[in-house]
Order: structure tokens, then C-alpha cells, then sequence
């Protein structure tokens, strides 16, 4: 089937902002989300997308408990698990929601920058510092300075450039690892970690996927004003089925797709493998050099997307950053249905 447009132009990457936006992984930003999710604030306000599950029930229960301190939050889980999303909700129920929400990530600070932000962004409401074991050694350092000198106020309203903000940070990573081969500060892991929550991933939330799979095939068709898809039984049982290694930001992605193709064809050729790696029944059946191999594309095609999401779809730019032919980038997009894309 021909389209005309270009999928680059539908499926660019979201921008990051240093201050929270609404189009986040677990942020409902639509008009549907009034019949699905009641009591949702403004957009100006992000509303958390409250869970179905024990697991998420439970993670709730602890952001409530949460809101009410100053302490550091330290926020655990696997890449796209929806770490910004938690933070925002906590500052969202806390007594600073009025006041500034700010997202740092630290893979891009520098010493200097860090020093900026503390004169700009510490002084009151909730920072954010996205995936904290990225810190250059330089950057730790000057981070325990900050949290020597950072004095959260109950009332939220701390004065002076090093007080009154709330510091909650994420990770992906392992820092017990990372302390361990002496790439992660000691003094800063345990200044940072004594207030913990710890995020499910989306395969620990399967009785929800089907909510969520409805959830962003509205909003993405409302925003791009485009007929709403409907899937057939089969691609809603893979999606439930499938493990989500992504989790939140693959389904989305995946959502995405199926509204731009107007079919389901990307999530039943682009998810070939899901059974496989989805730990299910299927999974007892195959044998572990076919898990390899599905495993290994899977990889494969999260690389290739990555790249192509980096140049907007530029299909020769990609293939640079790939650093393989642009024939081989063709090939590699035919077999995972995405060959008419890009330019």
C-alpha cells in the first residue's frame, strides 16, 4: 500500500525539554483520556496514567507517601519504564506542584553547567537529574557539593541559589555495579539512595497493555487526525504476549506506527520475534539458538530505528551513523517493513 507522506514526517523524535512536558510516556494528553482516565488535569498540568495492576497499584501507594517528604527520591527501573513520569507525579502531589518542574539529564552536564543550573533551578520546587550514573567524575563531585549545601523548606519556598528544591534522580543502570568497578562516588550512592522506589517494567504490567495499546492509538490518531485503527484479535494478542524490552516508549512507538501505516501492518511484521522473547508458552518451544536469533533482531532493529529516528528518517545519514552501506541499510529496512519510509 502507498502512502503519501513519509513516516519521518509523522514519527520524529519528541524533543527534550528541560521543563516537563505533557508528551511523556505515561501522560495522557488527549480528549479521550477524559472516558479513560477520569480526573485528568490540564495539559499545562501532566496527569500520571494510574496503573490497573497490584504492581502499579502498590508504586502509587509509595509516590502518595512520597509527596509529603523532602528527602532525595532515588527512581529505579529499566530504560522507558516511565522514570520521568513517576517524578512528575510526585511533584504533582506534593506541596510544590505550583512550582517549577525541572528534568536535568546528566549524560549532557558538565561541571559548569551544573553550576548554571544550581544558580537557576535549585531554588525551589522539584529537580530532576535524569540517569545519574552518567556523571562525569568532575560532575560528582560537584553534586555532593550541591546536596551538602541543598536545603529543602517544607513550605517548597527555600531562598538563597543551593536551597529549597527537591532533588529526585533516576537510573537505569545498576549502581551497585557501577560502585562496585569504582566508576559510581560511594559517598554520593549513599547520599542518593536511602529513599528508593523501584518502577515495574511493562511485561510485569501485561493485564494493562491492552488499556494502554487503546489509550495511545486515540491519542495519536486525535493528534494527527487520522481514523482511529482498529486492531484485529491477533495483533492484540502479540501485543500482549510480547515482552516490551522498550517497555512504555516501545508502545508507544509502536502505537505511533499503526496509526501513520492506517493498518497493523508494522506491529504484526515489525514484532515477528515478540512471542519468542515474550517468556510465554511459545517461548517453551523454541529452541535457544532461535531465541538468539530473535533476540539479535530485535537488537538489530532498535539500533536501526534509533538512527534513523537521530537523522529524521535520512536514510544515508543513518546508514553513516551505522556505519554500514546504504544498500545494506535497504535491505536491513525491507526486512523489518519499513523500506518506503525515509528518503
Amino acid at each position: 500500500m502507498k502512502h503519501s507522506h513519509t513516516f519521518r514526517e509523522l514519527a520524529r523524535p519528541l524533543e527534550r525539554s528541560t521543563i516537563m512536558s505533557t508528551f511523556d510516556h505515561n501522560f495522557p494528553a488527549s480528549r479521550e483520556a477524559d472516558a479513560v482516565f477520569p480526573s485528568r488535569q490540564t495539559e499545562a498540568e501532566p496527569t500520571f496514567l494510574p496503573g490497573g495492576c497490584p504492581a502499579m497499584r502498590s508504586v502509587e501507594q509509595v509516590m502518595r507517601e512520597l509527596a509529603t517528604g523532602d528527602a532525595p527520591v532515588l527512581i529505579r527501573a529499566e530504560a522507558g519504564a516511565g522514570k520521568r513520569t513517576a517524578a512528575a507525579r510526585i511533584h504533582q502531589m506534593s506541596i510544590r506542584r505550583s512550582q517549577p518542574f525541572v528534568a536535568l539529564d546528566c549524560a549532557t552536564l558538565t561541571v559548569e553547567s551544573l553550576e548554571s543550573s544550581v544558580s537557576s533551578s535549585f531554588r525551589r520546587g522539584t529537580v530532576l537529574l535524569e540517569e545519574v550514573a552518567s556523571l562525569t567524575p568532575a560532575c560528582q563531585a560537584k553534586l555532593m557539593d550541591v546536596l551538602e549545601n541543598v536545603k529543602p523548606s517544607g513550605n517548597g519556598t527555600g531562598t538563597g541559589a543551593s536551597g529549597g528544591a527537591r532533588l529526585v534522580f533516576t537510573t537505569a543502570r545498576d549502581l551497585e555495579g557501577e560502585l562496585a568497578a569504582r566508576r559510581f562516588r560511594e559517598d554520593l550512592y549513599y547520599r542518593i539512595s536511602g529513599v528508593c522506589l523501584r518502577l515495574p517494567p511493562l511485561r510485569q504490567r501485561r493485564e494493562e497493555i491492552p488499556q494502554l495499546v487503546t489509550f495511545y492509538l486515540a491519542r495519536y490518531a486525535d493528534e494527527m487526525g487520522r481514523r482511529l485503527p482498529k486492531l484485529s484479535a491477533e495483533a492484540e494478542r502479540r501485543m500482549r504476549d510480547y515482552a516490551w524490552p522498550g517497555n512504555l516508549r516501545e508502545l508507544q512507538d509502536v502505537a505511533k506506527a499503526i496509526v501513520v501505516l492506517g493498518d497493523e501492518a508494522l506491529v504484526l511484521g515489525g514484532l515477528r520475534g515478540l512471542s519468542v522473547l515474550s517468556g510465554g508458552r511459545t517461548a517453551a518451544r523454541v529452541s535457544l539458538k532461535e531465541a538468539s536469533k530473535a533476540a539479535s533482531r530485535e537488537a538489530e532493529k532498535e539500533l536501526i530505528l534509533k538512527a534513523l529516528n537521530k537523522t529524521r528518517w535520512n536514510r544515508r545519514r543513518a546508514a553513516q551513523e551505522l556505519q554500514i552501506s546504504y544498500k545494506a541499510l535497504l535491505y536491513k529496512l525491507k526486512q523489518i517493513g519499513c523500506e518506503e519510509y525515509g528518503a
